[in-house]
């Protein structure tokens, strides 16, 4: 009993220290959520950035062109959202897709690869039945914050 009411103490005291250090992450450089959501949070050395769909910043409409425009659209708002939050794609350890149409995974991956040449981030890629805005693909991606420079 002693043991796990010290890891139930031990887990608490981590998350409420986790919770002191989150850090909304803001940037009109990327579209600006239209729900209850963050465009990233910093905490304890990482940064999460929210699913992107392919939302002019400025107009804030989905790009024409198909999933190529939407993705290339998505990774610019990812690299704004990163820089906000003083990490580059570099940083990126792991990316989700969710693609409308698994039929246009070639052409999204035609466009990702020409944003993540080497030092690739994991990956998953996920089929669903619909996304947000009419979009045909969203991205999502948690990145390491690289050290502080002094």
């Amino acid at each position: 009993m002693k043991a796990s009411f010290l890891s139930i103490l031990f887990l608490f005291t981590s998350l409420e220290i986790i919770a002191q250090n989150k850090e909304i992450i803001k940037t009109d450089k990327a579209p600006v959520p239209i729900a209850p959501y963050s465009q990233g949070i910093k905490a304890n050395g990482f940064l999460f950035v929210s699913g992107q769909i392919g939302l002019n910043p400025t107009t804030r409409k989905l790009v024409e062109g198909g999933v190529e425009a939407e993705t290339a659209q998505i990774i610019e708002n990812i690299k704004a959202i990163l820089t906000a939050g003083g990490a580059k794609l570099e940083d990126i350890l792991s990316t989700t897709i969710y693609l409308k149409n698994i039929d246009d995974f070639q052409k999204m991956n035609t466009i990702y690869g020409k944003y993540f040449t080497s030092n690739f981030p994991t990956r998953s890629t996920v089929a669903v039945s619909g996304l947000a805005s009419g979009a045909n693909i969203e991205i999502t991606v948690t990145a390491l914050l690289p050290p502080r420079r002094k």
